[in-house]
């Protein structure tokens, strides 16, 4: 069998072979300032953590720094001060898609969903996350979540609503799937632990396996990032090298596929670190005190 190049290297990721990390650091900055469809928004200031309560000042500052460089922001909660980010995000011209955080507390979950609908019935939400990995967490049953998911779409007009949650969800629960007008899919290689050489190829299979799910339904890769630092997993390694070569590869994949992609995330958030382990504070492209990393 001959080599077939054309499909090679339309499978390929760019061959970074002997580039140096200022070499790859000016690749960064020239993919960052092609811009990007969208950035899942880090709120959170050294020294907090969700539960405190976000000023407007904080989110403005964060907004605007990200601004030239994104379409597109994602917010995950709509209490704690976390509804002011659509709002703000809308001012600035910015896409909003907009989370409403599901947990185990019943009273939180409501406040959430109404802040949501508010929001959406007020011109601030251009795509409603019902939920973010719920699920995975276990903190609802599937029933209860699809009777939020159901609920709020009744009450919305015209603006699609999904749930969010690992690309693989979408195929092991097909009555959320059913209930979502689009599908948003987590797609992370590394924590998969899937070596950086094969990542972009490996995101690609965990797309094609959310558009099969989702069966003609538009699927938006909600969440997709690599780890500067920390400790690896398996085959994965966090490293500048590592982080700068994802970005660059999933940004060129998006724009000549035209894949939307949230990319995770914007700025470092030391609180991570609870959930995530060490690595959970290095994800973003700016770090925590709002630098940009490389």
């Amino acid at each position: 069998m001959s080599l077939r190049k054309e499909k090679f290297f339309a499978l390929a990721a760019l061959d970074f072979e002997g580039q140096s990390l200022d070499d790859l650091k000016a690749q960064w900055w020239k993919t960052l300032d092609a811009g990007m469809h969208g950035l899942c928004f880090s709120p959170y200031e050294e020294g907090q953590e969700p539960g405190d309560m976000l000023s407007e000042a904080q989110i403005r500052r964060r907004l605007e720094i990200i601004k030239p460089y994104t379409n597109w922001v994602r917010s995950f909660s709509c209490t704690e001060g976390n509804e002011l980010i659509p709002i703000i995000a809308k001012e600035l011209g910015l896409k909003t898609l907009v989370g409403a955080w599901l947990g185990s507390n019943p009273e939180t979950n409501e406040a959430e969903i109404e802040n949501l609908v508010n929001l959406a019935n007020s011109g601030y939400v251009d795509i409603a996350a019902v939920g973010n990995e719920v699920m995975y967490r276990g903190d609802l049953t599937e029933e209860e979540l699809l009777k939020f998911i159901y609920d709020t779409k009744k009450r919305l007009d015209g603006i699609p609503v999904g749930y969010v949650d690992a690309y693989y969800e979408f195929t092991e629960r097909p009555a959320i799937t059913e209930a979502c007008d689009v599908i948003l899919a987590n797609c992370y290689p590394f924590w998969e632990g899937c070596d950086q050489d094969y990542s972009l190829l490996y995101m690609k299979d965990m797309h094609n396996r959310a558009l099969r799910a989702g069966n003609g339904k538009k699927v938006i890769i909600t969440e997709t990032g690599w780890p500067n630092k920390g400790t690896s997993l398996e085959g994965a390694y966090p490293s500048d090298k590592n982080a700068i070569k994802y970005f660059i590869n999933t940004q060129k994949w998006s724009k000549e596929e035209d894949i939307e992609i949230f990319y995770f995330s914007s700025f470092d958030e030391s609180w991570k670190v609870g959930s995530e382990g060490d690595v959970g504070a290095y994800w973003g492209l700016w770090d925590k005190y709002e630098q940009f990393k490389f």
